[in-house]
């Protein structure tokens, strides 16, 4: 305690030798930083920094209790951690490299405002699927959230565009050029479209399910992806979500599931406010109920 006094009564001394070129100096350090755990949040990368900071905590204790040889492995295992990060992180690496070079940096460090799109996107792919399910024509959307997807956006057609029901329909359309692949949605916007999916690992899952759902569910393994489904074969509509198959749901539950995966924030407004509308006609039927026993006396 004392020594957290003493500093704090020596910080105005310290704070008079700061001048603007350190302060421009601990801002673009503190920016660095931010959009470094920005990044780790967008990518894959979550559970490897919980492993390095494991091995940083370790590596820390075993300096204190003087572990020797554990220190000596583990600072040899973190000497080497630097180039399985950059083999690890390649993918994220690259598109940062290349949204640089191609002057769309501002892309990584602005946050996108994208709920109305959302929303919208969402309603235009039940009501698609809902003629998708009646025709028995296969589907596969993707939705992106967290984890970017760039590594199979490439393997497809890049577009740019609203999410509209009758574009699905012709995307999905069994002649169409690229109703084989899956089309990608990022920020309620279609981005892909004939995009191929990694396959399910999975040895367990139900033989008759084809490559349409085994590659939605290979996709929701590898990423935090929500992917909706339609069965060429029988028309049923199912989801993934976290490599597991949510199948023959109603065009209700789809919306419904949808807007829980991909809208949290906008969901639990709803709730919130259909329970302070259900408090308030509570409290008026209360007020009504007195009032009713004052007239009544």
């Amino acid at each position: 305690m004392e020594i957290i006094l003493q500093a704090l009564s020596s910080a105005p001394e310290y704070l008079k030798f700061i001048g603007p070129a350190d302060v421009v100096d601990m801002a673009i350090i503190a920016f660095g930083i931010y959009h470094l755990f920005r990044f780790v949040h967008k990518s894959r990368s979550g559970q490897v920094v919980k492993a390095i900071a494991f091995l940083l905590v370790a590596m820390l204790l075993a300096n204190v209790f003087d572990l020797r040889v554990v220190g000596f492995v583990l600072t040899n295992a973190m000497e080497l951690g630097v180039i399985a990060l950059l083999i690890i992180f390649q993918p994220e690496l690259r598109r940062f490299l290349e949204q640089m070079g191609s002057g769309k940096i501002k892309e990584l460090f602005v946050a996108e405002s994208y709920g109305n799109d959302l929303e919208s996107a969402i309603a235009e792919t039940v009501e698609a699927y809902v003629s998708l399910s009646k025709d028995k024509v296969g589907a596969l959307m993707v939705f992106e959230r967290r984890t970017v997807l760039d590594d199979m956006l490439k393997t497809g057609t890049t577009l740019d565009c609203r999410v509209s029901a009758e574009l699905l329909k012709n995307l999905f359309w069994n002649k169409a050029p690229l109703h084989d692949g899956a089309v990608i949605v990022r920020n309620g916007r279609i981005v892909g479209a004939g995009c191929m999916l990694p396959l399910s690992g999975n040895v367990n899952l139900s033989r008759d399910l084809g490559m349409r759902h085994r590659a939605g569910i290979g996709v929701s393994e590898n990423s935090d992806a929500v992917v909706a489904i339609v069965s060429e074969e029988t028309g049923s509509i199912s989801v993934a979500v976290n490599g597991m198959l949510k199948r023959h749901l109603s065009p209700e539950t789809l919306e419904r599931l949808l807007r829980n995966e991909l809208m949290p924030a906008a969901d639990g407004e709803s709730k919130t406010a259909g329970a302070a509308a259900r408090l308030s006609s509570v409290f008026k039927g209360i007020k009504g109920d007195n009032s009713n026993g004052k007239e009544d006396s």
